[in-house]
């Protein structure tokens, strides 16, 4: 897989403070670990979507991933609202994941990614247009 990143993105995995860098990098690692394990990924993009880290693929869905000042205790990945991937998600996996509305999976600082369960939802986001017409995304 070849992986295309903006410079950008590392300035601002650098500046997230302590108590969240070492989240938000093993995020960024499941994301590229993901996309180099995904059939039909073969180049991943790596850049900044409203100043988030952010991944796009040929054919998925953009998915970013953030920590924010206003809710310090918490960081997310987010996905395209409109697509079927947070219904889905809910779902398949409503018990392992908070959610925010359709448009994100949240994890608090402090708790253990289900990282199975999440490296499954990021390959449904990386091939989402291959596989949005499928029941369930082909769960």
């Amino acid at each position: 897989m070849e992986l295309i990143t903006d410079p950008r993105v590392d300035e601002v995995f650098k500046n997230y403070p302590k108590m969240v860098k070492q989240q938000m990098l093993q995020l960024r690692d499941l994301v590229l670990k993901t996309a180099s394990e995904t059939n039909g990924v073969e180049k991943l993009e790596e850049t900044l979507k409203w100043g988030e880290p952010s991944y796009v693929t040929k054919h998925g869905s953009t998915l970013r991933m953030d920590w924010k000042e206003k809710n310090p205790d918490q960081f997310a990945v987010y996905f395209k609202c409109t697509s079927k991937l947070v219904p889905t998600f809910k779902k398949v996996y409503k018990d392992k994941f908070n959610f925010e509305k359709n448009r994100a999976i949240v994890f608090k600082l402090n708790e253990e990614i289900p990282e199975t369960e999440l490296k499954h939802c990021i390959s449904m986001a990386l091939t989402y247009h291959k596989i949005k017409h499928l029941p369930l995304l082909n769960t």
